[in-house]
């Protein structure tokens, strides 16, 4: 059989990767000469444990490779995952040193695909200095909008956008749902568009493409999920470039929103410009929906925990009147919401894990890990420890009513790469449950499981029936 030039670029692609995949490994074999590793098991030459450690699980539990794993080795075990030789910790200890010492000891290093698809100016990906003047920022967006009193207000008229869409007794696909509340709100803050515009619909559109493919095997021939999701992309950033040149050229009113303020106040390229802003979409649009996803699931399946935040929400109206806003007090009154929010980040661990490398030889305890060697600590893994939390596996936000509770809790990782929206996603959540409450009673269709993909998604979207009160 003649292969096509095509076809033979294919070969000639899978080739070199195994080439390179093999360079690393000897690489890494040489380098661990004479150290003290953490026990563990390379797996297959060459392929290591990826699939093995990439097998969708229940997000509630840290699944078999970890399971095994940690059993056979301890919290701190070595393994090969995504083309490299890895450190693998479940260890509180360990992951806090990793988290704490960015930049010193440990960067970012995420694997080349996923660098493809979020780019090389993504705040996720850069290191050094460039992160810190990203992240900088973000958080100033970010703080600036927790002041306004117009942020609160947008959360409010966006979650009742969604439910004056629910008809009285109707099925209810809540996980996306729960998706189109924080994408409208986030294209809202970022670049004022309202829901339901023809741009809006694209990026949403591409959006959900761009995930699809966010973990999908690294083959950029047409028809794959990589090649789908690099091409959405593109056209996201497409969309936003457009916004970009005719606010630049006066063609477009600004509006006073974030991209208004990274075009005229700060000397970021475009491309830069474009980066942050789809990071910031990104990671407010996925994290806080499956939250909020994940509240109601938690909640459903707890009548008394249901009963309780429902009471705190109705006396919290009812001190108000009959059509005022939510304030910031209202929301600082929600104590036992965020014990629900604590509790379903620890059980539910929106974030499994976080990738990072060795930049100089590294002693930790008894171990030796070298330079150059990538490292994954598993944040779920510390929630769901009995040695951290009692009966780790139950649902119990009254946990968090001891204040010692959290001392071992890192939902939104740690040091230098602590998520800068981690607040702002606690405000919408809490929001849109108090309306939700206040507006329905709802049923499960059918059992659900919030599944790790990595990502976190529900298997058949989270099912409910609504009825209006």
């Amino acid at each position: 059989m003649i292969l096509s030039r095509a076809g033979w670029w294919t070969v000639f692609a899978c080739l070199a990767g195994l080439a390179w995949i093999f360079i690393l490994h000897f690489r890494s074999w040489i380098l661990s000469r004479g150290k003290k590793l953490p026990p563990g098991n390379m797996g297959w030459p060459l392929i290591g444990e990826t699939f093995y450690f990439m097998k969708p699980h229940p997000s509630t539990s840290t699944g078999t490779f970890l399971q095994k794993n940690c059993k056979l080795y301890g919290k701190i075990f070595s393994s090969h995952v995504f083309g490299q030789p890895t450190i693998v910790s479940c260890d509180f200890d360990f992951n806090m040193y990793v988290l704490l010492n960015e930049d010193r000891l440990f960067q970012s290093s995420y694997p080349k695909s996923v660098n493809s698809i979020l780019g090389e100016f993504s705040m996720l990906i850069a290191v050094g200095d460039a992160h810190k003047r990203m992240r900088s920022l973000a958080l100033n967006m970010i703080n600036t909008a927790k002041k306004s009193t117009g942020f609160l207000n947008d959360i409010e008229w966006h979650a009742l956008y969604v439910f004056d869409h629910w008809n009285h007794q109707q099925d209810i696909v809540f996980s996306k749902e729960a998706k189109k509340f924080t994408f409208n709100l986030m294209v809202k803050q970022l670049v004022s568009l309202m829901p339901g515009s023809p741009q809006s619909s694209q990026i949403l559109s591409d959006l959900l493409t761009f995930m699809d493919g966010l973990v999908a095997f690294p083959l950029n021939i047409p028809g794959t999920h990589y090649s789908k999701a690099l091409k959405s992309r593109s056209r996201i950033l497409s969309t936003l470039k457009g916004m970009i040149h005719q606010r630049r050229n006066g063609n477009d009113v600004l509006s006073g929103d974030f991209l208004d303020s990274l075009i005229t106040n700060t000397n970021l390229s475009d491309e830069e410009i474009l980066n942050l802003v789809m990071d910031l979409i990104f990671g407010g649009y996925e994290t806080t929906s499956t939250l909020i996803a994940l509240i109601l699931k938690f909640l459903t399946e707890c009548p008394k925990a249901l009963q309780q935040i429902k009471s705190e929400h109705e006396a919290i109206k009812r001190a108000k009147g009959k059509d005022e806003s939510l304030t910031f007090d209202d929301y600082r009154q929600m104590t036992f919401t965020q014990n629900v929010i604590d509790e379903t980040l620890r059980l539910g661990n929106v974030v499994k894990f976080v990738h990072r490398k060795t930049i100089k030889d590294i002693k930790f305890k008894d171990y030796d890990i070298p330079a150059g060697w990538k490292v994954l600590p598993i944040l779920s893994a510390v929630h769901l420890d009995s040695s951290n939390y009692d009966n780790p596996f139950e649902f119990n936000p009254w946990r968090w009513q001891e204040p010692t509770t959290g001392k071992r809790f890192i939902p939104f990782g740690g040091g230098a790469r602590l998520c800068p929206g981690y607040e702002m996603g606690r405000i919408e959540a809490a929001v849109f449950i108090h309306h939700l409450l206040l507006k329905f009673r709802w049923r499960m269709r059918e059992p659900d499981i919030p599944m790790s993909y990595p990502y976190l998604d529900f298997e058949k979207g989270l099912c409910i029936s609504v009825e209006r009160l």
